[in-house]
């Protein structure tokens, strides 16, 4: 039953982006585009776009932690997107685009925390991460035309040029947490 799995919930720019290179991950059941972080209850597109709402466009994934961790969703994040830009992912600029991790537990935060700390530390960025990390307090669900989006829309020109290139990094990075084909 899907509902008895935990869920994670995160923010790094288009949530297209996320949701393309979650979807190939052993063990996640479910991935969702949606909108949280902010104050406005029940926000649209447009208003998200707008970057007054305090909303991210976030995934809400849901996973079997026998197949993945909490952990690897933190690690597989924190390649896919740049955590050091402040609202924005490349082109994309706006609050509604800030790195996040929205998490649904103390056990969540402290590693999420851990993991952060771990990426600052690394070298792996030039630049101090800047995700912001604060509890879950509504996830809205996107309209469903931002729903498997990269599967729909493989050919658009923001697909190609922006969304091929993390999938390709995922792959490559993590090529032993991608499904079965």
């Amino acid at each position: 039953m899907q509902s008895s799995y935990p869920k994670a919930t995160f923010g790094g720019g288009c949530f297209w982006c996320l949701e393309a290179v979650y979807q190939e991950v052993a063990g996640i059941r479910e991935v969702v585009s949606g909108y949280a972080g902010g104050h406005t209850a029940n926000p649209t597109y447009r208003e998200i776009c707008g970057g007054s709402t305090g909303h991210a466009e976030v995934v809400q994934i849901t996973f079997d932690p026998e197949e993945i961790t909490y952990r690897e969703l933190l690690e597989i994040f924190f390649v896919i997107h740049d955590p050091t830009q402040r609202n924005r992912q490349g082109n994309d600029v706006g609050p509604q685009y800030r790195s996040i991790i929205l998490y649904h537990d103390d056990e969540q935060k402290v590693e999420a925390q851990k993991v952060m700390d771990e990426v600052n530390t690394s070298g792996a960025y030039e630049d101090s991460i800047v995700t912001e990390l604060k509890p879950l307090e509504s996830f809205y669900v996107a309209e469903d035309k931002h729903q498997d989006y990269y599967q729909n829309n493989a050919w658009q020109p923001y697909c190609q040029v922006v969304i091929k290139p993390k999938l390709r990094k995922f792959r490559e990075t993590f090529s032993s947490k991608r499904k079965a084909a």
